[in-house]
């Protein structure tokens, strides 16, 4: 049996995500009419060897379609559409790919409950602008991808051992990168070099 003992630290960005994923699933964005059915906070999960995955969505969006899917609970068919809320977007205007990544780890889950081709999307709180991810003609892209994530982490976790830092990556926004990459304390550049060289340094 594998223990893990987790860790977390919070920073401004991660009360600010909070903030605005309590506003989502508060029930408030929960509702029907004629045209669809909207809920937040939806578990959904896919148990294939390959994923074993398990999620909470912040918004599913059941759009009434002739050539949808059934849904249990709702009657007719429909489309299925995930929302995800993220706090700013990207200067480019487009979306970051790692939240594309989280988000079609939820595709796999929704698709694999429903039985259907589900469309997704980012929704960023600072300019108010959908998104639409693009995995409809770069499916297969975003299936290796995250394959490739979970061997990944499945290896790290089975190891219990921090992987090394990768050169360029970005941890600055990070709340837990003090955890995750702790600083030894100060430090003496002489004191480094006379003990590689063993030599006095003038």
């Amino acid at each position: 049996m594998l223990t893990l003992n987790l860790d977390w630290n919070e920073n401004a960005f991660v009360v600010k995500a909070n903030l605005l994923h309590e506003n989502v699933h508060d029930g408030s964005h929960s509702f029907s009419d004629k045209r669809k059915a909207v809920r937040s906070a939806v578990t959904i999960y896919n148990d294939l060897p390959e994923y074993d995955l398990l999620g909470v969505t912040d918004c599913v969006e059941f759009i009434k379609d002739e050539n949808g899917t059934e849904i249990p609970g709702l009657k007719g068919k429909y489309k299925v559409v995930l929302v995800e809320y993220k706090p700013k977007a990207p200067k480019d205007g487009n979306f970051h790919e790692t939240d594309a990544i989280q988000v079609f780890a939820q595709k796999l889950c929704a698709d694999h409950v429903w039985g259907c081709n589900s469309e997704a999307y980012l929704f960023y709180s600072d300019i108010k602008k959908r998104v639409k991810l693009p995995f409809d003609i770069e499916y297969d892209k975003y299936d290796d991808l995250i394959k490739k994530y979970i061997t990944e982490m499945r290896t790290i976790t089975e190891r219990g051992v921090i992987p090394k830092r990768k050169r360029g990556q970005k941890c600055s926004g990070c709340s837990i990168k003090d955890m995750c990459f702790p600083k030894d304390g100060g430090y003496n550049v002489k004191d480094i070099v006379m003990s590689m060289k063993g030599a006095d340094i003038v």
